[in-house]
């Protein structure tokens, strides 16, 4: 990961519900415009326009729209918790489910804008709050996963803190890719594929 950029530290951190919900507003407006406009002319005079709010308030929030995109990367990723995985059913013989509801959750986190998803893979720099973010969420998910298959008797990885990670790490780059960069197979194909291989892969099949 590279280092991060300390240009794209943001200026103000909201501590009133009215100055969150202003800066909530204008990353809002930035997915559309970004989206709309693509991000080389995605400008904050436009993102401001289209928050209704001055150019001078924007800057009180962010120093530049590179800010604005790695602060909209951070709310893409904090709002991609799996929230179902103490409600799956642990019992011998679900452990292909159980992949599939692993795989699912990433899936629909990332189908809401393919389009945004591009231009925040392709364009984001990284910035404290970003990187942040990004290791927070990488730790939380792992351990869940780690934890969520270390009481599944059908799993028979030998080294399950490896293999969490590695998990991890598949299924949400290849869904990554998947979604912002669609290829000639289906979401379906994909799904089945890639529950196949982490199903087998946990079973320690050989």
């Amino acid at each position: 990961m590279p280092s991060p950029n300390r240009s794209l530290e943001p200026r103000r951190r909201p501590r009133q519900v009215r100055a969150e919900l202003t800066r909530d507003r204008i990353l809002t407006a930035a997915a559309h415009v970004f989206v709309e406009h693509g991000y080389a002319a995605g400008t904050t005079n436009r993102i401001a326009e289209h928050a209704r709010v001055s150019i001078g308030s924007l800057y009180q929030y962010f120093p530049n729209k590179d800010a604005v995109l790695a602060a909209l990367m951070v709310r893409h990723i904090d709002r991609g918790a799996w929230t179902q995985a103490e409600r799956l059913d642990l019992a011998p013989g679900t452990l292909e489910a159980t992949v599939r509801a692993l795989v699912r959750d990433a899936i629909d986190n990332h189908d809401e804008d393919p389009r945004l998803l591009r231009i925040m893979i392709q364009e984001a720099q990284h910035s404290r709050e970003l990187a942040d973010a990004i290791a927070r969420h990488g730790e939380q998910r792992v351990a869940q996963v780690r934890d969520l298959f270390a009481r599944h008797p059908d799993v028979g990885v030998a080294d399950l803190d490896t293999a969490a990670e590695i998990i991890v790490f598949t299924v949400e780059v290849n869904t990554h890719r998947l979604m912002a960069f669609p290829q000639s197979t289906t979401v379906e194909k994909f799904e089945n594929e890639l529950v196949g291989m982490v199903t087998r892969y946990l079973r320690g099949d050989r």
